[in-house]
């Protein structure tokens, strides 16, 4: 099992990815592991939080449930994100806009720390994920439009090869194969696991090749 980080194992393992030439910023996506599918030539750009909940018994990760009714990713476990806006001042403002949109989550509780590899869906978007230390207290006030649930998985748990596994299903006459964190009730796949995967190279887990 992967020893959890600490919050300042975490921050400076970020310094050193912002830092050329031990980390380049990287780009991955759905079509990762999956012969034939290869990603669509328009995207549209976004960005998600993926915040690391301090709380005084170990860092959680916050993770929503989007409502049934949505038009992209209906039903799935996802960052609070969404669509870059033309007012928005970079991927951070978009991250940090979007969730207190969802989930009211105010700005002054979350530091950033820096990014993931860019990650873009078979859907079309180019999704960066923003990296951020989120303190408690706080109260949050979920967008009952977009957010079912709002839920926290423990990043020890995250971290841990077992608790991980390769799934495939069949989507448009082939077999599409993806990363999924199976976590109570909670089925974390797609995306939102491959940025998962993700951070657990980046903090140290290893991870067997797609």
């Amino acid at each position: 099992m992967t020893p959890t980080p600490t919050e300042e194992d975490i921050r400076s393992r970020f310094r050193r990815r912002r830092n050329p030439p031990m980390r380049v910023i990287g780009i991955r996506g759905d079509h990762d592991g999956n012969p034939g599918l290869h990603p669509p030539a328009e995207l549209r750009d976004a960005a998600v939080l993926v915040g690391l909940v301090a709380h005084d018994s170990g860092l959680t990760v916050m993770l929503t449930q989007r409502t049934a009714h949505l038009a992209a990713h209906a039903g799935q476990i996802s960052f609070p994100g969404g669509r870059v806006e033309p007012e928005d001042q970079g991927p951070v403002d978009t991250a940090l806009r979007e969730t207190e949109e969802e989930v009211g989550l105010p700005r002054t509780r979350v530091e950033v720390l820096g990014f993931l590899d860019t990650y873009i869906t078979r859907t079309g978007f180019r999704i960066t994920p923003v990296v951020a230390i989120i303190r408690p207290p706080f109260i949050l006030r979920p967008d009952p439009y977009e957010v079912e649930e709002v839920f926290e998985a423990p990043l020890s748990f995250i971290l841990d090869p077992a608790n991980r596994i390769r799934e495939s299903r069949e989507f448009k006459g082939a077999m599409r194969h993806f990363w999924a964190f199976p976590y109570g009730r909670h089925y974390i796949w797609g995306a939102t696991a491959g940025m998962l995967i993700n951070l657990c190279e980046v903090l140290g887990g290893e991870v067997e090749a797609a």
